[in-house]
């Protein structure tokens, strides 16, 4: 058993997800560790949400109605700010947890630790199952995270409460959407905090079929502010390092889009990764190996893809 006995708030954010919270509050109410309370931000869905809330008949599940305006870092917040809790884990409403994972994590926690991140597995989206192990500790300083990209997941983690009050939570600018954990992430590594990985899965990450084509788009461009707020806000980082950094978005943004099927676009993110690193030779062989491949598709598959 974990050697903190200390109050856990599980912050859940959810809008039309009631079929997936249930299984979501299920995963939480099994937990081994049993001192926590679950905060969820329903964002006035029209769904069966609030009666799925109420049907767990649980004291420790609150539920709160709270319009974020389609910026899910500001429901995230205003489950941080009714935390009564010492840490704090996220759960998005379509994800699961193991029975372990609060204990495993308090664990790790109890030797003086800021924020704790385990490995997870991913499954649904119509790809086969599969374990995404983030970290090490080693890539979550902060100039590691701002160079090579984020490494730690929203659903997987567990911070101390002190910490995400003293930075006033989640930034919520609407051009953050989707990567305000990482401009978080970014911010608790740079006051020094001591972040640490368990290699267990200890949750699930439910993938979703892209419902609109310009969600890699958004999410680019989401990163991309980011990449810029923390440069220019530390001027001793070189440009040159700057451009290596753009330049890896694009290009795991071509490969999120060749990985879907479109190969279209991600020809075109991985030409925009090499002329910020032209350098870099893993680019060039995605560019070539997808730009042969589309060449060489039947004209018909060629329209279709268009």
């Amino acid at each position: 058993m974990s050697q903190v006995d200390g109050l856990v708030s599980v912050v859940i954010p959810t809008f039309n997800q009631g079929h997936f919270l249930q299984e979501a509050l299920r995963s939480v109410i099994n937990q081994t560790y049993r001192r926590w309370e679950a905060i969820v931000i329903n964002n006035y869905s029209t769904d069966n949400t609030s009666a799925v809330v109420s049907e767990f008949n649980d004291s420790r599940i609150v539920l709160i109605e709270y319009a974020n305006l389609g910026v899910i870092a500001r429901s995230r917040n205003v489950g941080i700010s009714n935390c009564r809790g010492e840490y704090v884990a996220f759960l998005d409403s379509d994800d699961l947890w193991e029975p372990t994972k609060l204990e495993r994590s308090l664990e790790v926690l109890s030797k003086g630790v800021d924020l704790v991140c385990h490995a997870e597995r991913w499954f649904g989206g119509g790809s086969p199952d599969r374990v995404v192990r983030y970290g090490p500790a080693s890539r979550a300083t902060y100039r590691s995270l701002l160079i090579e990209g984020n490494c730690i997941s929203t659903s997987a983690t567990v911070v101390r409460h002190s910490v995400l009050a003293e930075l006033s939570g989640f930034r919520d600018s609407p051009s953050l959407i989707t990567t305000e954990d990482y401009d978080l992430w970014l911010r608790i590594a740079q006051r020094g905090s001591a972040i640490e990985f368990i290699d267990d899965v200890l949750g699930s990450f439910r993938r979703h079929n892209a419902s609109a084509s310009s969600a890699h788009q958004r999410h680019l461009a989401a990163e991309l502010a980011v990449i810029d707020d923390h440069f220019r806000a530390n001027a001793p980082l070189f440009d040159s390092l700057r451009r290596k950094r753009v330049a890896l978005a694009y290009y795991s943004a071509g490969r999120i889009c060749t990985r879907g099927g479109n190969t279209r676009d991600g020809i075109s993110l991985f030409g925009q990764s090499l002329l910020y690193n032209p350098t870099r030779l893993k680019t060039w062989i995605a560019f070539l190996m997808h730009l042969t491949s589309s060449v060489r598709l039947p004209i018909g598959e060629r329209r279709h893809e268009q």
